[in-house]
């Protein structure tokens, strides 16, 4: 069947008419917003076959059903997207491992960065607690360790002034009180 066989006008005219008449049911049943749609679409074979554009729109539709059909019953179109999937596969997996291997890059740098920026505990800091007369005598120093601070200990009662900020210690912990009074917990 080629373009030339079939009656166009005649096929047009009625697609229009029934599209007009379920436009009409649409009207009734579900408003007006929908029958005016059905009546646009309806109206649109005839514009179609007024402005010459049938024989366009059926090389489009023909080469399009080709292409299907080809792509449908050809061993080679089904052999080269199965290339195609493999391929998508591949760059998925990839981009995973790379991912992987960045990750592990970043936590391994970032272990031997923060290792040689953290002081070292091996002995406690010592002064001298008595000496001989200034500089006289060769003899041995006593020595005395001096008072450490332990993170997180606690301030003095009274060492805050009302209104005065926390010290730097409790900051951590405001944060995550924070946190739990909005959920209620706290």
């Amino acid at each position: 069947m080629t373009f030339a066989d079939i009656p166009w006008l005649a096929l047009c005219a009625g697609l229009t008419g029934v599209g007009l008449v379920l436009s009409f049911l649409m009207l009734r049943r579900r408003g007006a917003a929908a029958g005016l749609r059905m009546a646009a679409w309806s109206l649109l074979p005839t514009a179609a076959y007024l402005t010459d554009a049938l024989p366009t729109l059926w090389d489009i539709g023909t080469a399009v059903t080709g292409f299907v059909a080809g792509l449908v019953f050809n061993p080679k179109v089904w052999a080269g997207v199965a290339v195609a999937g493999l391929s998508v596969v591949l760059f998925l997996v990839s981009g995973v491992l790379r991912a992987r291997r960045l990750a592990s890059a970043r936590a391994v740098t970032s272990a031997t960065s923060a290792a040689p920026t953290a002081p070292a505990t091996s002995a406690a800091p010592t002064a001298p607690a008595a000496r001989g007369a200034a500089g006289q005598g060769a003899g041995t120093t006593v020595t005395q360790p001096l008072p450490q601070r332990t993170p997180g200990a606690a301030p003095k009662p009274g060492a805050l002034k009302p209104g005065a900020r926390k010290p730097a210690d409790d900051d951590d912990f405001s944060d995550i009180e924070a946190i739990l009074k909005r959920r209620g917990i706290g």
